[in-house]
């Protein structure tokens, strides 16, 4: 797994926006994402209308679900019937995967914008090898963000008529839900959706164990981590959170949950920072009507990036979509504005922060303080940490603990036993 620093590029600016050239111009895309609440939909619309205004032709295509199993479900049939989108909302190893099913390339079209475009130069060599394929030689995909994943988003309001601080500690959260709960508040927001329960059991693995465990467990697979005594006490965590949902989780989306913190009818909400994007799509702003800090963990940071692949293509309509896709992808003021909209930070390292909300700079200052110290990891749940089959097998054990009555050590044990079967 990559764990190269994440380092700053200094120096390198460039004093006007990346121009498209003649052959760039125009273009026909089919792009599927799963970008469809209210503060994703107002962040894709800054790329569909840059797209518009370059000449270009774009066809939604939208995959409702939050996380992207679904649109991954669609992507792989279309892929199969060798009907492949132009451009594919994905993520991480994944990325790789296809190159290895044939479907990428060669030739990898968007590779040469990103020679034009010198986006090495723009980048961090972990972010940008998430984004290459032959070999982590050739570009096969655009970032356009990174995501934080380790976040408690809550309402002010509730927080404060209740004598309640942002919890710097577990044992601090847990307190403060007892005391909401008990004052007839619902303490944490939640969708028991296979993906949202990997992404709480993700921060709690970083937070109960410490970065090094997650190192090992979830991006390493290491079998005495998997099966240890720390994995216990991470179930026995998302044991104590599951007790402070409502009985509507189950099933429920993730800007729903969101709803209820911006209601004021829960309190807590752990969801990566797209979250933020429907409190400012709602003209809420942080310190003021919410607060949002990292859960609680040794400055450790899990990270997504969200990137689109281009897919091998036929016909030059569609390979001019693909390298204006790229192009407008990276550029600096899209970039910039995208994450404001999206609740994420830029993916390109010269874009500056001035505009930024403090859940934005704290976030950016808090990765690169990471990168430095052994903290930054990538997400699983998201699908940075590992291939398919291992994501699948710890997200189902997962999410079936949390929605049954299952031990911890009966947990711990089945984890390491699937993911040993997914190897």
């Amino acid at each position: 797994m990559l764990k190269q620093v994440l380092i700053s590029t200094a120096g390198f600016l460039f004093a006007t926006a990346v121009s498209l050239s003649p052959a760039m111009a125009g273009g026909e895309a089919e792009v599927l994402h799963w970008w469809t609440s209210g503060g994703e939909a107002a962040a894709l619309k800054v790329l569909k209308d840059d797209f518009a205004g370059n000449g270009g032709t774009w066809k939604d295509m939208p995959v409702a679900g939050g996380g992207g199993d679904a649109a991954m479900q669609t992507l792989k049939a279309r892929v199969v019937a060798g009907d492949p989108p132009t451009a594919a909302q994905i993520k991480g190893p994944s990325i790789q995967e296809w190159d290895d099913e044939g479907v990428v390339g060669p030739p990898y079209h968007v590779d040469a914008v990103a020679k034009a475009q010198n986006w090495d130069s723009l980048l961090s060599a972990q972010v940008a090898n998430h984004m290459k394929c032959d070999g982590f030689t050739k570009y096969c995909a655009a970032p356009v963000n990174i995501h934080r994943i380790d976040w408690f988003w809550a309402n002010k309001k509730v927080l404060d008529a209740h004598g309640l601080t942002m919890p710097t500690s577990w044992d601090e959260f847990n307190a403060a839900a007892s005391k909401l709960q008990a004052a007839g508040i619902i303490p944490l927001a939640h969708g028991s959706q296979p993906w949202q329960d990997a992404t709480v059991f993700e921060a709690v693995a970083l937070g109960v164990g410490g970065n090094e465990f997650y190192q090992k467990a979830i991006v390493e697979l290491n079998m005495d981590a998997l099966s240890g005594a720390t994995m216990v006490k991470v179930f026995d965590q998302m044991r104590t959170l599951q007790g402070f949902t409502d009985e509507g989780a189950p099933g429920r989306d993730w800007n729903v949950a969101t709803g209820m913190v911006m209601e004021g009818k829960a309190a807590f909400q752990i969801m990566g920072d797209w979250a933020k994007g429907e409190f400012t799509n709602a003209g809420l702003k942080p310190g003021i009507d919410y607060y949002c800090l990292p859960t609680p963990s040794d400055h450790g940071y899990l990270y997504n990036v969200d990137s689109f692949i281009f897919y091998s293509m036929d016909g030059k309509s569609k390979i001019e979509g693909q390298k204006l896709l790229g192009s407008l992808m990276m550029g600096k003021n899209f970039q910039k504005v995208f994450n404001l909209y999206k609740g994420s930070i830029p993916a390109r390292l010269d874009v500056p922060m001035d505009e930024f909300d403090m859940c934005a700079k704290g976030s950016a200052a808090d990765l690169n303080y990471s990168a430095m110290t052994g903290g930054l990891q990538p997400s699983f749940a998201h699908g940075m940490a590992l291939r398919l089959a291992q994501k699948g097998a710890i997200q189902d054990v997962v999410t079936e603990h949390f929605n049954s009555n299952m031990s911890s050590h009966e947990a711990t044990r089945r984890l390491a036993q699937a993911v040993k079967a997914s190897l």
